[in-house]
């Protein structure tokens, strides 16, 4: 009995170390393997590798960021268990393997794709940053969506391949420039969430490319006053608040996809100015909403052209 609990503890320390040696593989932002470059971003410095070839996003725009610079990251964190990748980046994303979800990413999951560089923002993962950088280099921004051009600057940067994004956000910003849009056309942009329905303001995403493109908001979409300029709630009484000169509107799984569909079928809804009218569209929820980066501000311009330019 005693030489069994002998070996039952020593298999219980080996476990031990071979866990600790998994969670510091990789070698930590102090022991980047080869030549390396300083990072700054939202938690401080890092040496990230001159040329990281194994990434691990947290983040749904870091997709975005490294699809639209032609890298596949080897892990990333999901919105929610399951969640299929966006089906806008394409088969780019067929071997990335899911590492938990972006406020509760898999640590032993991560560590077990041996990662050369963590990508992953301060707002969703601030707790996990100690334990990620004992993991790989890590660099975090510090928000979501009201910096995305910003944030995919730092991406690149941390990849090595900043003057690649900086062509793409001048492409970007010529083209949404080029569509000619007017202040006097006013864009309205609801998302049907689960039991609830948002509109979206100026410092979202979305409300940014729209911005960009030249279209005005809406007055009650300017969210003037609010501490949080990105979005708002909106009661089914207060619906002619998603009223404009063009509506887009997204549903964000299948619940909210359920509650929009009874929305829409409704009388307020078709009593709606721009409904009457035939201006309403139904758009994709990824690109619009989860989509945050280059690539898929691209397709929001896709849709502004077809349905609103003037």
């Amino acid at each position: 009995m005693t030489f069994r609990l002998v070996r039952a503890a020593a298999a219980v320390l080996l476990s031990t170390v071979a866990l600790a040696a998994c969670g510091t593989s990789g070698g930590g932002d102090q022991t980047a393997e080869g030549p390396t470059r300083t990072v700054k971003h939202a938690m401080g410095e890092t040496k990230v590798p001159e040329t990281p070839r194994r990434v691990v996003v947290l983040d749904t725009d870091k997709l975005d960021s490294m699809v639209s610079l032609g890298l596949s990251p080897v892990g990333a964190a999901q919105a929610s268990q399951n969640q299929a990748w966006p089906k806008y980046l394409g088969s780019a994303l067929d071997a990335t393997k899911p590492v938990g979800t972006l406020q509760a990413p898999n640590l032993e999951a991560i560590a077990a794709l041996k990662p050369d560089l963590i990508l992953g923002s301060k707002f969703r993962q601030e707790q996990f940053y100690d334990k990620l950088s004992r993991i790989a280099p890590t660099v975090f921004t510090e928000k979501v969506g009201t910096t995305w051009k910003e944030n995919f600057l730092l991406d690149a940067e941390s990849v090595g391949k900043k003057a690649q994004a900086e062509k793409l956000l001048a492409d970007y910003q010529s083209r949404a420039r080029s569509l000619g849009g007017s202040e006097a056309v006013k864009v309205s942009i609801i998302r049907f969430m689960p039991g609830k329905i948002r509109m979206y303001g100026p410092e979202s995403f979305s409300g940014i490319v729209v911005g960009d493109a030249g279209f005005g908001r809406p007055e009650p979409q300017q969210l003037n006053g609010a501490a949080d300029r990105r979005f708002g709630e909106l009661s089914q009484e207060n619906l002619p608040q998603a009223d404009g000169d063009v509506l887009f509107y997204t549903a964000y799984g299948d619940q909210a996809a359920q509650d929009q569909a009874a929305v829409t079928a409704g009388p307020l809804w078709k009593n709606l100015p721009v409904v009457k009218d035939k201006r309403a569209h139904n758009v994709d929820d990824e690109t619009w909403m989860t989509g945050i980066g280059v690539t898929a501000a691209g397709k929001i311009l896709d849709d502004l052209e077809k349905y609103a330019k003037p």
